[in-house]
């Protein structure tokens, strides 16, 4: 499995080839692995990992955004298709298929849960969902559809993000410490395998990279200290 150090090296080598857009993703994506290799506690390595891992498929959609799972699934399933090596397959199948199980049979990282407890949906229609939602995933288990496991259990982890992220959680909890380290094994794995794929197939279209640095201020009008022409 290929770390932050391995994955830098091969971009210092190639970088030169890439477009600007993947060339900014891959930095920025290899830049937060770094950083989360470093972490010595669960949240924050979670957290850094999730950075990269967002570093590495956002890209700038103008006003034609989507909800966040399908952004999920359909980069998933263009990873999974230029996966010519079958990494993503041999860690859905091979070496996190227990731990995604779970993951997916934790309901304490599936959103429409905390939607009813929090009062934003009535009745119990959150638990019929739920059992929904694992029967389409272990059908995706049974048949070994890795682009449908992995959508699912992205949007897990984007739960167990919104928890970390918006204060939803205390640091070091010791009520989320199995899902952290559930969370952070998967995405150990499945960030570095990421920026590979993308490094492997670099003329493939990427995207440009959200919020892309401005270095040029005169190309900039402010609005308060533009001048009409007089």
């Amino acid at each position: 499995m290929e770390s932050y150090k391995s994955l830098k090296n091969r971009q210092r080598a190639e970088r030169g080839n890439y477009p600007d857009g993947l060339g900014l993703r891959v930095h920025r994506a290899l830049s937060w692995l770094d950083r989360a290799e470093q972490s010595a506690d669960e949240d924050g390595r979670f957290i850094f990992l999730w950075i990269a891992f967002n570093a590495a498929y956002a890209n700038e959609l103008g006003e034609q955004r989507m909800f966040e799972g399908e952004r999920f699934s359909r980069y998933l399933e263009k990873l999974v298709e230029l996966d010519t090596e079958q990494q993503l397959y041999s860690l859905v199948w091979q070496r996190y298929s227990g731990a995604i199980r779970v993951l997916l049979d934790n309901i304490y990282v599936y959103q429409p849960f905390w939607d009813h407890s929090n009062g934003l949906a009535s009745g119990d229609e959150w638990q019929s969902r739920f059992a929904a939602a694992k029967q389409a995933a272990n059908v995706a288990l049974a048949s070994k559809n890795t682009t449908l496991a992995l959508s699912v259990v992205f949007n897990r982890l984007y739960t167990l993000r919104n928890q970390l992220v918006h204060g939803g959680a205390t640091w070091n909890s010791s009520m989320n410490r199995q899902q952290l380290k559930d969370a952070n094994a998967i995405l150990g794995d499945v960030v570095p395998i990421v920026i590979g794929i993308m490094m492997d197939n670099a003329t493939e279209l990427w995207g440009d990279a959200s919020y892309p640095p401005v270095t040029d201020s005169s190309r900039l009008s402010h609005p308060f200290t533009h001048k009409s022409a007089q």
